[in-house]
């Protein structure tokens, strides 16, 4: 059964991706054996999914969708936690629908918790009944056993050889309109709109813009200083407004709950259950909670050492043998080609750390994805750190050749940002455009040549599997292409604030190059990759902590630098110019973390809805509580006499 690209009115928001079977489809099933296709779309309907089959050039294709009851039964056996209109969050019943707050756009579900809920439907499929049954595929037999899934069983022996998410067309040309292709508006962004269909975790574009010098560059430092302090604090403000609104709260993610919620029941008793477990274990388990403690502590330690070590014995040596040689080679073409040859080379060692890292992130035994990929997060960017800056210190510090300084800052921003534009834009395009090219070869080879009559057209499911997966360079498991989005723009922010004083064009440069990159990127996501994986991400976790690092950093090397302009001779002495400079920088770094005690993280209606959400759930639980708890009283001291 082959289907049309859709239904009016029905949205297939997942595609399952299975083998293209022959034409006779009934020689290859036995009297005893069943279809492993066949049975997977019986299931899946039985499920209550709504299932469109494709067939493609090389795959077959298995759209999903699901009708809003479904996706409410999944929510409710998951137990999402939403937020009602009283304010207080509840966990998710589907015959009590009408209490729930919906999103902005009307939905009653956000897409990372729909696409949560089709993953709980399709992996929980499982065999239930006592005995095996065996299924066909090609010329194997596939045993599905009791209890086992039949999704992740196919995955297992390469049936099922992808389940991805698919684009919503009408929303995705919205979106091209919209955000991709508006290049004349330069300040707002559909955010609502790109968080509704991408989730929460959303991607973050920032746009930083000798007679004098010792006059005007301390002016452009104190300036640069402070708008990137009340940038970071304003923008803090803002996303606690928008997780308000978007209903996402700071609490433990996603996975976490789910993983509670599925092991921890135990945890949900009487009152009085409760009182006997915490009167008999509780020795116990606050042993068994401060060796973990320590374990993880003693992981984590020995891990950022063996980072550390590798950085300063391997990677340190060879970042200034690289700084070295520039500062002796005479030729700028030279320089420039050695410059070509180092950032692709120090590119794939780089790499290769970030992969030993994300390798010893497994024995860390972290609570959950989020902080794993936080701890990710701080280890490459150390490699990555280490491999842009130490060179940069080395010209401006030990040196202090500002017009070598200059040309190492136009080079690393020229030839970086072309690398990366081929990595992150034309690479994949190349990569999905000879994908389409072999995948109708093969087919006019099969059809005997054009001889058969014209191609069949590709269909659009099928282009959306061609595409390349919006994934990380490092670390796949743990994080998405935003990971790479954002080491070039951390990257990229620390080399033009920490160099401020030495080279301030670097922000006209960097300006039109993010202006630039808000549509290529936007183009990426909607119309080259696949639909990314949603994250409920509540903020940019490590990256924000990276930022504020190269904010104080910036203040320091800056401080330093004007010391080296105003001090060319070297003497150090405390001149009124240098102690100017030194006062500067306390400022500066006053500024920094007092500001941020000015000016708060949270707006005040935010706080407010906060406490009042807390107060509200105080008293409506608070006397059934207490009720139960006193019911149970003379039963719970029976059970302490009998201990």
């Amino acid at each position: 059964m082959s289907g049309h690209e859709g239904d009016e009115g029905v949205v297939f928001e997942i595609a399952v991706v299975v083998p293209k079977l022959g034409e006779n489809k009934g020689d290859c099933v036995q009297s005893d054996e069943a279809d492993c296709v066949e049975v997977l779309v019986d299931e899946l309907r039985r499920t209550g999914l709504i299932v469109e089959r494709i067939v493609g050039l090389q795959n077959e294709f298995l759209k999903l969708a699901a009708p809003t009851e479904i996706l409410g039964k999944a929510a409710a056996e998951l137990q999402f936690r939403k937020r009602t209109h009283i304010g207080m969050d509840f966990p998710f019943e589907w015959d009590e629908v009408e209490a729930f707050v919906r999103q902005p756009d009307g939905s009653l579900f956000s897409w990372c918790e729909r696409f949560r809920c089709y993953n709980h439907i399709i992996y929980g499929i499982v065999n239930t009944k006592k005995s095996v049954i065996e299924l066909k595929a090609d010329n194997t037999v596939v045993d599905w056993k009791p209890g086992e899934s039949l999704l992740q069983k196919m995955e297992s022996v390469g049936i099922v050889k992808e389940v991805f998410p698919l684009h919503d067309e009408k929303k995705r040309k919205q979106l091209l309109r919209s955000w991709a292709m508006n290049w004349l508006d330069f300040t707002s962004q559909p955010i609502d709109d790109i968080c509704s269909y991408y989730g929460m975790k959303g991607e973050a574009h920032t746009f930083f813009f000798r007679s004098l010098q010792l006059l005007v560059l301390p002016v452009f430092f104190i300036c640069l200083i402070s708008w990137a302090v009340l940038f970071f604090q304003f923008w803090k403000r803002k996303n606690s407004a928008l997780l308000a609104r978007w209903q996402v709260y700071h609490s433990t993610c996603a996975e976490t709950e789910y993983k509670f919620s599925q092991t921890e029941q135990s945890t949900y008793q009487s009152p009085t259950e409760v009182m006997k477990k915490q009167g008999t274990d509780k020795m116990t388990e606050k042993a068994d909670i401060q060796r973990e403690e320590w374990f993880r502590w003693l992981m984590r330690f020995r891990n950022d050492a063996f980072i550390i070590l590798s950085i300063i014995c391997l990677q340190l040596p060879f970042e200034l043998a690289y700084a070295h040689l520039y500062e002796v080679i005479g030729s700028d073409i030279l320089k420039f080609c050695l410059t070509a040859v180092y950032l692709l080379a120090i590119q794939y060692f780089t790499r290769i750390g970030g992969k030993i890292s994300a390798k010893l992130i497994k024995y860390e035994n972290n609570d959950n994805v989020e902080y794993r990929a936080d701890s990710l997060v701080y280890k490459v960017f150390g490699l990555y750190f280490m491999q842009s800056y130490i060179g940069i210190f080395y010209h401006a510090l030990l040196h202090r050749n500002f017009m070598t300084l200059r040309k190492v800052l136009v080079q690393r921003l020229i030839i970086s940002e072309v690398i990366e534009n081929l990595l992150e834009n034309s690479i994949p395009y190349l990569s999905y455009s000879f994908k389409k090219f072999r995948a109708l070869r093969n087919k006019r080879k099969r059809d005997q040549g054009p001889s058969m009559g014209k191609t069949r057209s590709i269909p659009r499911v099928e282009k959306e599997y061609l595409k390349p997966t919006y994934a990380a360079s490092i670390g796949q498991e743990l994080e998405d292409g935003l990971f790479d989005d954002f080491l070039e723009l951390v990257l990229q922010f620390g080399m033009i604030m920490m160099f401020a004083c030495a080279f301030p064009l670097a922000f006209a440069f960097a300006a039109v190059n993010n202006i630039t990159e808000i549509r290529t990127d936007a183009l990426k996501l909607l119309a080259v990759m696949k639909r990314p994986i949603p994250r409920a991400d509540a903020t940019i976790g490590a990256w924000l902590n990276i930022f504020q690092f190269l904010i104080v950093m910036s203040i320091c090397t800056n401080s330093a630098l004007l010391v080296c302009l105003y001090d060319q001779e070297g003497k150090w002495n405390l001149s009124p110019g240098l102690a100017a400079i030194l006062i500067m920088e306390h400022v500066l770094l006053f500024i920094k973390f007092g500001f941020s005690r000015i000016v708060p993280e949270e707006p005040a209606w935010v706080k407010a809805a906060r406490r009042k959400n807390a107060t509200q759930a105080e008293q409506m639980c608070s006397k059934k509580l207490l009720r139960s708890i006193s019911g149970d009283e003379k039963l719970f001291q029976e059970i302490k006499k009998n201990e």
